[in-house]
């Protein structure tokens, strides 16, 4: 919406997030953006909590802060370190998966013919109210492609979670699978990675399929009434 704006400013900053985020690898994104957002958090934190601290935060290439700024504090349970580093790594990934969506929807929004814009502005319709009920609502069938391959590429791309210090799923398989791993010492066993991750390869290929099944369905569903192969499709099988 906002790339679309008619205020040049936001469109600017609209398009600016869309082709930069776009334009810069995901890992390196993951390795900046976080340790920028969490050195941000904790500066804010520490301008507030300990004003009269005399120390320079940056110290060559340390950053450091009083203790009541860390981000979580020290003494934290293990699970509020864990739900932080959760809670960074799904904005990092709302960012960056968000911008190729933003691309996606901003491109379905320009493929609703003009003509069905023009005549809900005859029928006296406010640009807004045309964007609400004639755009937003058949956007989604020319969206729903790319928004599905989105998914899929964020499926695959959870592993990246390592770089955050999150355990996700791969992480386990390959731990639990080990042969020797220092959270199992006393259930020693063989080396049983090849299994883990063979249960690994079968669990995103049933996700897959699952995914593929339901946009399948949303597809159809989001089809009916519209001026698209697929509505055309369907009106003939009806009339069948």
């Amino acid at each position: 919406m906002a790339a679309r704006s008619h205020f040049a400013p936001l469109s600017w900053l609209g398009k600016a997030y869309i082709a930069i985020v776009r334009g810069v690898p995901d890992v390196a994104f993951f390795l900046f953006f976080v340790i920028a957002l969490d050195q941000g958090l904790e500066y804010v934190r520490h301008q507030v909590k300990c004003p009269d601290w005399d120390q320079p935060v940056r110290q060559g290439s340390d950053f450091l802060v009083c203790p009541a700024a860390k981000m979580p504090l020290g003494n934290a349970p293990q699970w509020v370190h864990e739900s932080y580093g959760f809670a960074l790594a799904v904005v990092t990934f709302a960012i960056v998966f968000g911008a190729f969506a933003a691309n996606v929807l901003y491109g379905a929004m320009r493929a609703v013919p003009r003509a069905q814009v023009e005549t809900a502005e005859a029928y006296g319709m406010t640009r807004r109210q045309a964007f609400r009920r004639i755009i937003v609502p058949q956007m989604w069938i020319y969206a729903l492609p790319g928004l599905g391959n989105l998914w899929m590429v964020l499926i695959k791309a959870t592993p990246l979670l390592f770089l955050l210090g999150v355990e996700d799923i791969v992480y386990w398989a390959r731990d639990l699978g080990a042969a020797k791993t220092p959270r199992f010492t006393d259930y020693p066993h063989p080396d049983w990675r090849m299994w883990y991750f063979l249960a690994l390869l079968v669990f995103y290929l049933a996700f897959t399929r699952i995914s593929e099944i339901v946009i399948a369905r949303l597809t159809r569903r989001l089809s009916h009434g519209q001026d698209t192969a697929a509505g055309e499709a369907l009106r003939r099988a009806n009339v069948a």
